[in-house]
Formats: structure tokens, C-alpha cells, sequence
């Protein structure tokens, strides 16, 4: 796979969005459309935001979205690639087949209320502090919006929504790639909830997790401390030896860990313990060298602490491949469509939470902004790197969340429960139906995406997953 940051490094374009023109005829149908259906942006939202379920147990967000779909006309199929809760849906016939992505997972060990100082709800393990409610509700919107156009319009192609579950640490969309789901897409479109309304082309970091798992003998911690050999101690030595590692890692490198078993009293030497990793570069080859050393170190921890270990590769995702063309093109159907108004309620609830926030950089009108056109590097990770190494892949991120907001943190599962996510949801929706419009009549436009697509990728290019061929874990969430 080749790397595509020099051409990054050499394509900070700040100011170079295009200006759009004003909707054509096909453009203004098909923007009615979607927005009729945000009622049902809000209402699938509000749900998803409820259930709050986790990877790969999201059964009832899964099911009211492909009924929601089914009422609607598609033609759903469940359950696929071993994935009780992954689906396909598609509507219509011939012409090109675009592909809408739709995350709906939780993250665990976070909860939130949606008001805008911090308040918990009693018995809730989960939250959406990543917006996938706002995820699944406005791709599925759209998708509903974009049929009814083909409909209208006679116009030929088929819109499909892949139900991709998952994607925080579990790949969802990796095993959906390898078992070729996308093989007849043109094109895929996703979005994903944030602090800003942007289509830059950024791409993402390579990553790849496991959880090392070490056995060692039980004891009395007082009474007979040499008959014992802690499964914690094993764990303890090896973040030490990761963190030492941390100096001599490059620069876009990132490796960070949570202890997920320990022990459960102090006078009782633990015979088991488990430490849950991550690591993420820019290439997959740069994940694979620090895995590597990675492994070396977990040998080297249970070797000195007379402890066995063990480890399962949980997820691994492929650096995100960007498309300038679909980019370009994403930019200027966002900027037809516009950013995200306060009313005055949401306004002062936006004030709020932003006195909660740590970065004040942001202003609350920045909301209604279009950020500037970029081709830059991100460093956060996504299973839909995969998807775009598969098909010709385009994004954007709108301001669902009070600017300033980080993503995993409690004020962005607050908004994203609120009218606020639902607006950024619906300029999301409007913006997706805008591009399919454009995609399903511009073949000129899907040509020069593909042959972009096949130039980036390179003519010895050979799909390989970061996960290898292990099935998907449906239990790492339980």
C-alpha cells in the first residue's frame, strides 16, 4: 500500500472550496425530499440515542433502521458477514449503485444526560459520545430521501445503506469488505458527527488493538507471597516497557491501553489479569513494525514476572484513502446546503455546556460556518479506511455537537440527544441527498473518482486486513 502523505504535505489547500452554485431543478427536488423526512431524523436519533447499545449488540437500533428502510420500499437483507446486526438495503434498478454507510454503535463506561452540566443516568453503562445515533438516523433519512427522487425523477441506480455495526474497536466494516459486499459499489458516502460542518479530505490513521491476556499463580499475599506469581505484575511490567517505548515511536505514532482486569483484592495475588492496547500510525506497515515491538515486550513482561501471556487481535482498521474529486464535490453540495442555526433555547443551552468546555477557541457562531477546504492528515481511526481502499469513498462532518466539543466526552453524548445533534444530522442529510443527486447524473464525475481511486491505490494494489482472518467478535463488548 502506498502512502499517501507526500501528496498531502503538498495539498494543503486552505482556500480553495469552491463556490457552489444555486440548486439546479433536480438539485431542489431532491433536497425537498430530505427535508421532509426530518421528523424522521429526529425521531430514529432520539431512539438510537436511548437504546445506547453497544458493538455488535445493537439489536433493536439495528432493526428499527432496516424497518424504518423496509417501510420504505427497500429490499432489506440481515445478518450479513456473520454479523447478526450488519445489513444491506438497496432500492432501484441499473444504472450506478451508491452506498450510504450507517454506524450505530455506543461507547462504553460513559454516561450523560442530555443536558448541558454533567448528570448521569441511573443504570445507563453507555452513551453515544461518538454520535452514531445521529450516524444511523441521518444516513438511513437520507437514503429514504434519495429513493423517493429516483422514484419521482424515473432516473436509474440504486441507492443501498450498509447497517455497519461496531465501528468503535470492532471493524464492523472490515469483515462487510472481506466478504465483498462492496465489490459492485461506484461510490460510498459517509459522515460522521462533530464540532464543525467540513467535507476537508483528511484522512486517518492505521491502527490495530489486542487484549494481552496473562496467567500466573494464585497466593496469599501475605501469608505465602513466594507461592505466587501475579498475573498483574506481568501487565504492569509491560505498559512499563510501552510507555518507555512512547520516546522511540515516530512522531504520528500513537499506543495507549486500558487495564480491563486487574485482580480483585489486595491480600489475593491475581492469576489472572488483562491489558487492552491500541496502536496507530499512518501506514499499516508503520502499525505492524510497533506491533511487533509490542508483542516483544508482552513476552519479555511474563518472562521476568514468571507469568504466561496470551493475546487476541480484537479490530484493525486501514488508514482512510481520500478522493479529492468526490471531496471537491462534497464541499460544494455542503456549502448549497449550510451550517447549523440556533434557535434561542438551543443557544443558551450551547452557552452552557461550552462554559464545561476546555477549548474556548471555538466560537458558538462557528456552528453556522462551512470550514475551509483542506487535504490534510487526522489522527483519529476508522473502519471505513477499508471501505475506501475497496470503492471510491467522500465524507463530511457537521457541527452536531457545541464547537469546542471533543468527541468520547460526556457534552457530546449531551448534544447529541438534543435538537442540536438533530440539526447537524439533518444538514448531513441534505448534504448526502445532494451528492447522491449529483453522483447518479454525473457520470463524467464518476469516472474521474475511479481513476483517481486506481491511481492512489496503484496497479500492484492487494486488499490486506490489519485483523487478519479471524471472525468477527461479537463478545468483546461483553
Amino acid at each position: 500500500m502506498r502512502s499517501i502523505l507526500p501528496a498531502l504535505s503538498a495539498c494543503l489547500l486552505a482556500a480553495c472550496a469552491v463556490t457552489p452554485a444555486w440548486p439546479d431543478a433536480a438539485e431542489s427536488a431532491a433536497l425537498d425530499e430530505a427535508r421532509q423526512q426530518a421528523a424522521l431524523t429526529a425521531t430514529l436519533s432520539e431512539k438510537l440515542w436511548d437504546w445506547a447499545e453497544l458493538g455488535y449488540q445493537e439489536e433493536q437500533s439495528s432493526a428499527l433502521l432496516q424497518q424504518t428502510l423496509s417501510d420504505a420500499g427497500f429490499t432489506v437483507t440481515p445478518g450479513v458477514a456473520d454479523i447478526p446486526t450488519a445489513f444491506v438495503a438497496e432500492y432501484g434498478t441499473g444504472g450506478p449503485v451508491i452506498a450510504l454507510l450507517a454506524e450505530m454503535d455506543a461507547l462504553p463506561g460513559i454516561n450523560q444526560a442530555a443536558l448541558p452540566t454533567r448528570e448521569e443516568v441511573d443504570g445507563k453503562g453507555a452513551g453515544h459520545a461518538c454520535g452514531h445515533n445521529l450516524f444511523g438516523a441521518g444516513s438511513v433519512s437520507a437514503a429514504i430521501a434519495i429513493r423517493n427522487w429516483l422514484e419521482e425523477t424515473g432516473t436509474p441506480g440504486r441507492i443501498r445503506v450498509y447497517g455497519t455495526p461496531a465501528e468503535e474497536g470492532g471493524s464492523g466494516k472490515v469483515y462487510m469488505v472481506r466478504a465483498g459486499l462492496f465489490e459492485d459499489v461506484d461510490i460510498a458516502i459517509h459522515w460522521h458527527p462533530g464540532d464543525r460542518n467540513s467535507a476537508a479530505a483528511n484522512t486517518t490513521l492505521a491502527n490495530r488493538s489486542a487484549k494481552f491476556r496473562f496467567s500466573g499463580l494464585s497466593a496469599h499475599a501475605a501469608g505465602a507471597p513466594e507461592q505466587g506469581r501475579s498475573a498483574l505484575d506481568g501487565v504492569e511490567a509491560m505498559n512499563m516497557m510501552a510507555n518507555m517505548m512512547h520516546e522511540h515511536i515516530p512522531q504520528d505514532a500513537r499506543m495507549h491501553y486500558v487495564i480491563t482486569s486487574g485482580g480483585s483484592a489486595p491480600n489475593v495475588v491475581p492469576d489472572f489479569a488483562e491489558v487492552f492496547y491500541y496502536v496507530r500510525h499512518p501506514s499499516p506497515d508503520g502499525v505492524e513494525a510497533i506491533w511487533t515491538r509490542l508483542e516483544d515486550a508482552a513476552r519479555g513482561a511474563a518472562l521476568g514476572t514468571g507469568t504466561d501471556v496470551e493475546w487476541e487481535i480484537i479490530h484493525g482498521n486501514n488508514p482512510l484513502l481520500v478522493n479529492e474529486t468526490l471531496a471537491r464535490m462534497m464541499d460544494e453540495k455542503l456549502r448549497t446546503v449550510g451550517g447549523v442555526d440556533y434557535s434561542e433555547a438551543e443557544l443558551e443551552f450551547a452557552e452552557t455546556l461550552a462554559a464545561t468546555l476546555g477549548d474556548r477557541s471555538k466560537p458558538l457562531e462557528s456552528a453556522a460556518e462551512i470550514q475551509p477546504f483542506e487535504v490534510s492528515l487526522g489522527y483519529g481511526s476508522t473502519d471505513v479506511g477499508d471501505v475506501s481502499y475497496a470503492v471510491p469513498t467522500v465524507g463530511l462532518r457537521t457541527a452536531t455537537w457545541v464547537p469546542g466539543t471533543p468527541a468520547h466526552s460526556w457534552q457530546a453524548v449531551a448534544a447529541s440527544g438534543t435538537s442540536i445533534g438533530h440539526k447537524g444530522t439533518q444538514v448531513a442529510a441534505e448534504t448526502i441527498t445532494l451528492a447522491a443527486v449529483e453522483l447518479f447524473t454525473n457520470e463524467k464525475l464518476r469516472q474521474t473518482a475511479r481513476a483517481e481511486f486506481d491511481e492512489a491505490r496503484g496497479p500492484d494494489y492487494e486488499y490486506k486486513s490489519l485483523l487478519g482472518d479471524r471472525d468477527p467478535p461479537l463478545d468483546y463488548r461483553k
